[in-house]
């Protein structure tokens, strides 16, 4: 790993082949994970195996690491684009507060390391029955609750993902509920250590460790069901107690989120003493806090490289396959909604949406002829080599990014405006059309950037572009309400499996990607509780096909991550805890001083 940004290519310089094993653990050894990742673009050999499922086994439970004892002082200062308004409790929070909270002030079940696989973090160790019905979670003693409010039990880690699922805001929320309560199984506590979970039906290990893990917009946190109890749940979210090395102190909407060191944390004590989270959307206003010694790390556009390279001491850590960047097309609500009922927003004037289902009929043709020509109008190259400097590569189908070598090599979009100008055209619309275009803005590098260089290229083949940069706190309560029509740029992290990505098209799903269909429904969960691997890659690349095949979503590109480092921390010994989300700086407990 580099230890500065002495080249703006020091990627280049990495093996070219990393075989991404999700071996889907189901009882985990040891601590996370730190060994260095590398491109995934490599070798045919290279693969990604047990998509959905294994044979279950059980193993040796991990054993309990003893924390490093410090004595934290100062403190750091991280600059995010946008974190939003602090809430703590699981019924209350949603992205892009999930990511920010996790990677604090909360601690998931397990995290995920660089192969995919499954580490123990709250959970000491896991075991699933041959059928795929009955796990038996063993959670770590000694874990203490932040604010006083005693030891984490199995009760609190039930509480906590009953809340996940009735707070109905993460994107998860629906599956969780499915996982911890479904109608033919159920939760059990068997002791303070103990949860034995009956799934109802088989469920496979990538799909639940996906809302398990420690990191990332789908990630969860276990919080105190005494303290819910006893102050509310709205009092409860503002100062939360769960069991992260960072406590919150305080947080102001917009400005900051200030957090303490929790000393004699159960797995990591900081070795600052405070670390807070400054809101501060313009990167200019980033790379001039980084400059002057105020902020000690930020979310780094990658053209900002050349200034933090000339700025006295600081270091640069770079993760490729940080990231990954989709393009939706919402409004393509075909069939009825989770409550039975059609779409009030379905609306068949749009270029895009088909006024016939039928996948085999003229309307569906032409509307799949208008998404391609949307796709086709976009030169994502670039998109890579300019508003990425280099550090990613194009990418056409979202959600596969880690499992290329099981792609199919047919998934790409060659850049041809004219082309695309003749086939809306031909679809019917020779004067174009209007279409409103929004960055979910989450903190990835180039979103918003890559997203009006996607507008410019649709306005180039006459369309009537209505570009709309808001909040994705704003954005996000559309989108799940199915009431946002346009299109969005929204880059998500790795999947642990590329069908988990795809349950956003289900209609069940508490998140959506925008397009629901009765073929998605039924394929799409069909691949989720394949537990054969083969079967499992084989029923994703159906799936991926067929929304390939009818343009229903596609990608701009993947891209890697840079943490710029300032000169008050060192960079040895700090890796993340979990490998599923390294887009910004993580991990500040293992930040020393330098």
């Amino acid at each position: 790993m580099p230890k500065s940004g002495t080249s703006r290519n020091y990627f280049r310089f990495w093996p070219q082949a990393l075989v991404l094993l999700f071996a889907a653990l189901l009882v985990a050894c040891g601590s996370s994970a730190t060994a260095t990742p590398v491109s995934s673009t490599g070798s045919p050999e290279s693969t990604a195996t047990a998509t959905s499922g294994e044979t279950p086994t059980s193993k040796p439970e991990a054993t309990k690491t003893t924390p490093v004892k410090t004595s934290p002082a100062g403190t750091i200062n991280m600059g995010q684009k946008e974190t939003g308004i602090f809430e703590g409790h699981p019924s209350m929070t949603s992205s892009p507060r999930i990511q920010f909270t996790n990677s604090s002030v909360g601690e998931g079940l397990i995290t995920t390391a660089p192969d995919f696989s499954a580490n123990p973090m709250l959970a000491k160790s896991w075991s699933i029955s041959d059928d795929f019905l009955t796990w038996t979670w063993k959670f770590q003693e000694g874990v203490q609750f932040h604010k006083g409010y005693g030891e984490m039990t199995a009760e609190d880690v039930l509480y906590s993902y009953q809340q996940w699922n009735a707070g109905a805001k993460h994107a998860r929320a629906g599956i969780i509920g499915e996982f911890f309560n479904h109608t033919d199984g159920g939760s059990e506590i068997i002791d303070d250590y103990t949860l034995v979970v009956n799934t109802g039906v088989p469920w496979v290990p990538a799909q639940a460790f996906e809302f398990m893990r420690n990191s990332g917009g789908s990630s969860t946190w276990i919080v105190s069901k005494k303290q819910s109890e006893e102050v509310g749940i709205e009092a409860a979210s503002k100062n939360i107690a769960a069991t992260g090395p960072w406590e919150i102190e305080s947080s102001e909407s917009g400005v900051s989120w200030k957090m303490t060191a929790v000393e004699d944390h159960w797995r990591q004590t900081p070795y600052f003493a405070g670390l807070i989270y400054w809101t501060i959307p313009e990167e200019s206003a980033r790379v001039a806090g980084f400059r002057t010694g105020t902020l000690d790390s930020f979310d780094m556009a990658f053209d900002s490289l050349p200034t933090v390279e000339q700025v006295e001491g600081a270091l640069v850590k770079g993760f490729p396959n940080a990231g990954q960047a989709g393009l939706n097309l919402y409004g393509q609500l075909y069939g009825l909604d989770k409550d039975g009922n059609e779409y009030p927003q379905y609306n068949p004037d749009l270029a895009w949406v088909s006024s016939n289902p039928d996948t085999e009929s003229e309307e569906w043709a032409n509307a799949v002829k208008v998404k391609k020509a949307l796709n086709i109008a976009i030169d994502r190259q670039t998109i890579v080599d300019t508003l990425l400097s280099g550090f990613g590569k194009p990418l056409s189908v979202r959600d596969w990014m880690g499992h290329e070598a099981r792609a199919n090599p047919d998934w790409v979009y060659e850049y041809n405006p004219e082309l695309a100008k003749q086939m809306i055209a031909e679809a019917g619309f020779p004067n174009g059309f209007s279409i409103t275009l929004t960055p979910a803005i989450r903190g990835a590098v180039a979103e918003v950037e890559a997203c009006e260089a996607v507008a410019q290229y649709w306005e180039a083949i006459g369309l009537d572009v209505k570009f709309q940069n808001i909040p994705y706190s704003t954005l996000r309560p559309e989108v799940i309400a199915r009431n946002y029509i346009g299109a969005t740029c929204h880059t998500v992290g790795v999947r642990l499996s590329p069908i988990v990505g795809a349950s956003n098209y289900e209609t069940r799903s508490t998140f959506s990607y925008g397009t629901h269909h009765p073929w998605l429904d039924e394929n799409v969960r069909d691949a989720s509780e394949e537990v054969d691997p083969e079967l499992a890659w084989e029923k994703n690349l159906k799936v991926y096909n067929w929304i390939f095949d009818n343009a229903m979503a596609s990608a701009i590109y993947t891209h890697d991550a840079i943490w710029p480092i300032g000169k008050k921390l060192s960079i040895e010994g700090w890796e993340p805890t979990d490998w599923s989300e390294v887009r910004t700086a993580v991990a500040f407990e293992y930040a020393q001083p330098r």
